[in-house]
């Protein structure tokens, strides 16, 4: 009881820890789906096919949701270009939820996709806004950048 305590109570000291676990466990999870639709290709062909017709070639999306995943989850985890990697994840989500999930919707089946896919796509939005936190490599280039410009001379 008292370890649980002092985790508590470092969590609540340090709440920004919280949301960069979020960002590590989503930017882990993408990568994995990643790997997933490059394993399963036949599987995510049939996903993108049962969107219905759309005007785009389907090929062109798996390429860039795959790609999206996989680069943009690795850089998540790290928190490297956080902002970037988490909004270039946002089209492929929006694609997921409107022409994916969203027309079965109402369909009488077992599936949690739908919420899922929601809920990424509002992390997603959440780390476009808020960046990779005060654990993650963004901020510690920005503070050995800002360290680098203190340690220079002023020109007078």
């Amino acid at each position: 009881m008292n370890r649980f305590l002092q985790w508590r109570s470092a969590l609540n000291a340090h709440p920004e820890g919280f949301l960069c676990f979020v960002r590590i466990y989503l930017g882990i999870g993408l990568f994995a789906k990643s790997i997933f639709f490059m394993s399963n290709t036949d599987y995510f062909m049939n996903l993108i096919a049962d969107a219905g017709s759309l005007w785009f070639a389907p090929v062109m999306i798996s390429h860039y949701v795959i790609l999206a995943h996989f680069m943009g989850g690795l850089l998540l985890a790290l928190g490297l270009a956080t902002r970037f990697a988490a909004a270039l994840q946002v089209p492929a989500l929006i694609g997921a939820v409107l022409y994916v999930h969203m027309p079965r919707f109402f369909a009488m089946e077992a599936r949690q996709n739908f919420e899922f896919s929601m809920l990424v796509l509002f992390l997603l939005c959440l780390f476009t806004v808020y960046g990779g936190g005060r654990w993650s490599l963004d901020a510690k280039f920005e503070e050995a950048e800002k360290t680098e410009s203190d340690l220079e001379p002023a020109h007078v």
